[in-house]
This record gives C-alpha cells, sequence and structure tokens, in this order.
C-alpha cells in the first residue's frame, strides 16, 4: 500500500496519530458540537473550566439561558458565583456522560471530562481536596484539575489516596511536573497499602508548553534579550521531551499532556509518546488540514544548540528545565505561575459576569 493510500484510510492527520502511536488526544473544549467533532477524529478525553465555559455560553447561550433562568428560581438565594460555578458543573457532566463509553472501553485510563477546581483556592489545600471530592462525584468519569502550586501539591498527594484522578494544571516547568509525579505515587502507595483500587484511575500531569514560552518571550521584551528568530518557540518543547524522558526512566504512573498550543510543535514534536495532547478544536482542525507528517518525534532531542542558547540566555528557562531548578517553595512565584493564575481568576469573574447579566439585566442596554 502507497503512503497516499494509507493515508486516506484515516479520516484526519490526528485521527491517524491515535490509530498508528501510543500518543492520546484529548479536546480542550466542553462544547458538545466540538467535543463530537473530536470524537470523530481519535479524541478520546475532554477539559472543562471556567474560561472554557465562557467560550460554550458566547456561543450556545440560547440553550443554556432558559437553564440559568431556572437555576435562579430555584436557587433564589444563590449568588452569581455559585450559579456560574453550577453551569460549569453542568456542562461538565454533559460532556463526561458524552464520553462515558470511551471510559467503559478503556478501562478508566481515558474517556474522561477533566473539570478544574476553582483556581482562587490555590493557597488553601484542604478547599482544594474538598472540592476535588465532590467533583468527582459529578460522574464516574471524572478527572480533576488542581494546579502545580505549594499547597497544590499535597492537595494532589491527598486527592489521588481518596481514590481521585487528577490533571495537573497551571504547571510549566520540570521541577512541577516530578513533585507532581512523587505526589501521585506516594497517593498510590497509600492506597495500595490499605488494599485500595488503583487499576482504573488514570492521573495526567499537564505542561502548558506555550505558556512557559509566552512567559520567555515577555521577559525577553521586558529585559531586552535578543535571541534567535524562533528558538523562543522550542522551549516548552525542551522542558517536555527533558520531563518525558525522565518519566520513563523512572517509570511513574501518570501521564504528560501537552497543553496551551502556540505552534505545530506543541503536538508533532510529542507525537510517538505515551502522551496526551489536547488542543482546542480551531488547532485541531487547523492541525487536520497541515502538511504535517505523522511520525514519532518524542525521541527526537531539541537541537542543543538551542537548548544551550536559551540556558544562556533565560534564568527562568534554567530553573524550568532542571530537575532541582525550582522548589516547591517557589512554585507560587514563579512567572508563568503567576500570569495564569491571575487569567484563570479573572476568567472566574468573567463567568460570574454573565450570569450576573442574566440575574441583574443591565437597564442602559437595549
Amino acid at each position: 500500500m502507497t503512503q497516499s493510500a494509507t493515508r486516506e484510510s484515516y479520516k484526519s492527520l490526528l485521527h491517524e496519530m491515535t490509530q498508528t502511536t501510543r500518543t492520546c488526544l484529548w479536546n480542550d473544549s466542553a462544547s458538545i458540537e466540538e467535543l463530537t467533532y473530536s470524537i470523530e477524529h481519535g479524541a478520546v478525553g475532554a477539559t472543562c473550566n471556567p474560561v472554557i465555559v465562557l467560550g460554550v455560553l458566547k456561543k450556545e447561550m440560547p440553550q443554556w439561558k432558559p437553564r440559568i433562568q431556572a437555576l435562579m428560581e430555584e436557587w433564589p438565594n444563590a449568588t452569581e458565583e455559585q450559579i456560574a460555578w453550577q453551569v460549569v458543573r453542568e456542562i461538565s457532566a454533559k460532556s463526561a456522560a458524552r464520553l462515558k463509553p470511551i471510559f467503559d472501553a478503556h478501562d478508566g485510563r481515558n474517556g474522561r471530562l477533566s473539570i478544574q477546581t476553582d483556581p482562587r483556592l490555590f493557597r488553601d489545600t484542604a478547599a482544594i481536596v474538598e472540592q476535588a471530592e465532590e467533583f468527582n462525584r459529578l460522574a464516574p468519569n471524572m478527572i480533576v484539575k488542581i494546579p502545580v502550586t505549594r499547597r497544590g501539591i499535597p492537595a494532589i498527594e491527598e486527592a489521588t489516596y481518596r481514590g481521585i484522578s487528577i490533571n495537573a494544571t497551571v504547571c510549566f516547568t520540570l521541577p512541577q511536573c516530578v513533585a507532581v509525579a512523587e505526589a501521585v505515587e506516594r497517593g498510590l502507595k497509600r492506597r495500595e497499602r490499605e488494599g485500595k483500587e488503583i487499576r482504573t484511575m488514570g492521573p495526567v500531569c499537564t505542561i502548558m508548553v506555550g505558556r512557559l514560552d509566552d512567559w520567555l518571550k515577555a521577559l525577553a521584551e521586558k529585559e531586552n534579550i535578543t535571541i534567535e528568530p524562533g528558538h523562543l518557540e522550542w522551549a516548552g518543547v525542551a522542558v517536555f521531551k527533558k520531563t518525558y524522558k525522565i518519566f520513563e526512566e523512572r517509570g511513574y504512573r501518570i501521564r504528560l499532556l501537552s497543553a496551551a498550543f502556540r505552534n505545530h510543535m506543541h503536538w508533532s514534536e510529542f507525537i510517538g509518546g505515551n502522551v496526551v495532547i489536547s488542543p482546542p478544536y480551531a488547532w485541531q482542525v487547523r492541525f487536520n488540514a497541515s502538511d504535517v507528517v505523522v511520525r514519532p518525534r518524542i525521541d527526537e532531542p531539541v537541537d542543543p544548540r538551542i537548548v544551550a542558547e536559551l540556558t544562556r540566555k533565560f534564568g527562568d528557562f534554567r530553573r524550568a528545565s532542571e530537575p532541582g531548578g525550582l522548589a516547591v517553595e517557589e512554585f507560587d512565584s514563579f512567572g508563568a505561575t503567576r500570569r495564569t493564575l491571575r487569567q484563570f481568576i479573572t476568567a472566574c469573574h468573567d463567568l460570574d459576569g454573565v450570569v450576573r447579566d442574566i440575574l441583574i439585566p443591565n437597564p442602559d442596554v437595549a
């Protein structure tokens, strides 16, 4: 069979990847329309959070406005924040139901809906775990996002011990990933010692590769750093590949997940790995229309000259790419962490605002 004929047997490039390599596709959206497209092209998981819910409401407001109004009637004393989070729950549960057949077929490893804990809780371990438990009860195939902050690490261990599959988020660096993997291992071992089930758990650790690139680009502007064109596009890729190698060597029972897409390398460079890629719908459409060749690249090292220049010119790249580059106590102060937490928290307030406009319509708007 010719290469052209072989290609024609797949629906798309992403479908080809899912059928010919170990690399999995998850959909970075809980919109049913977008999730349906993604599943048709090989996706076996999806994500929901306040940012995504904002996008869903913008596209599907005629569908969700009556439900929000009904919630206002059902909960006459509820705040806009409480109603907004109930919408997050319901959109998540709806998408989880769409993924349940995949979850059953994959014995819990895939087919999960990833729901994010409130980012405003990032300093409160107990509150994160409590919300993780509540979200985990929404559906049998939930996976709960917990931020990789100083207080998030013990929450990851405790949630894992309680049988919750976690998705570590707000994560950009190798030291954060190792801390997550070790916390998950501690949680799993505690369960094993007590004879509790772990076989169907499916934890993942996200590296927001594009957000590391974004942060270093911001530093380059702020500190007047000149670097070869295109080299900053490789920062997140280099950290992901190095982290993957360490995970494989140490046998951690958690997969890496690539998120925050800025270019096709945040997909193509990880093909072949026992990892998850989770692009938004728009990026999936773009990838499927591209001429990128689907072939394993996860074990191909980033050009050492690029890594050397990034290491020499950016202290934060050194911290992000070395196992001891950041202590757990420093996770909250890392630039990309602070940027992302602020954006996620802002999205929560924006979602509250959407509910507010329905709860208390603006009299100055026709």
